[in-house]
């Protein structure tokens, strides 16, 4: 008998994970082993389930998809994500595709797209809806030595997770809490964060991590 694939679906809206999961079981080569409704949530399922595959949208509570993407692939690089959801722009794709997404659609796709971008990832290869630039694609999946260089990716990952959430409006204890670091650690890369950027205070923090696809406007 042959083995399903296993799947977690991240999502905050009901009706959409529930139709993605009628979708997803209706196919006998996949079980959908788990739901989450929030970063933080998605992290531990993972941890605990080690899916082949996680449908990963990027507006979340509590923590958002970006981040949830990075810890996951932190710990467990062998789990394949798709992203599923409404951003366009070349950052939060360039963002995701950075922190480890292995396919990207948009919600707007039909049922047919989903599928194929489903098996593709799970197969090993790297799936983008249609309309995203080659330029984009070849600078993110190609080489990376050929990956543009944005003030961005002159901070190291601790510093994007810190930064994305400074940007979601956590405080120094919460973030420290979180990442279980000290509040003093969490204040010295935040000033690290400044200087680099040459930014100096909390809403022009935010704005550059909006700007740049580290965070996620709600959907």
């Amino acid at each position: 008998m042959e083995i399903k694939k296993r799947i977690i679906i991240a999502e905050d809206a009901t009706i959409v994970r529930e139709g993605l999961r009628l979708i997803l079981s209706a196919n006998p080569d996949y079980l959908v082993v788990a739901e989450a409704t929030n970063g933080l949530e998605a992290v531990s399922l993972a941890q605990k389930h080690k899916p082949d595959l996680i449908l990963m949208d990027l507006s979340m509570p509590r923590m958002n998809g970006m981040t949830a993407i990075w810890e996951i692939k932190k710990e467990n690089p062998q789990i394949k994500i798709l992203v599923l959801t409404v951003h366009k722009s070349d950052e939060f794709i360039a963002a995701a595709l950075e922190a480890g997404a292995d396919g990207y659609i948009l919600k707007d796709a039909g049922r047919l797209e989903l599928m194929l971008a489903v098996k593709s990832v799970l197969e090993g290869k790297n799936y983008i809806s249609p309309g995203i630039t080659e330029t984009l694609i070849h600078g993110y999946l190609g080489s990376q030595t050929t990956r543009p260089r944005t003030l961005a990716a002159t901070l190291t990952h601790r510093e994007r997770e810190i930064l994305k959430l400074i940007a979601e409006g956590l405080k120094s204890r919460e973030i420290g809490d979180l990442l279980c670091i000290s509040i003093k650690t969490v204040e010295k890369h935040r000033e690290n964060i400044m200087q680099k950027l040459d930014i100096h205070n909390l809403p022009a923090l935010t704005s550059f991590a909006i700007d740049n696809g580290l965070v996620a406007h709600s959907s």
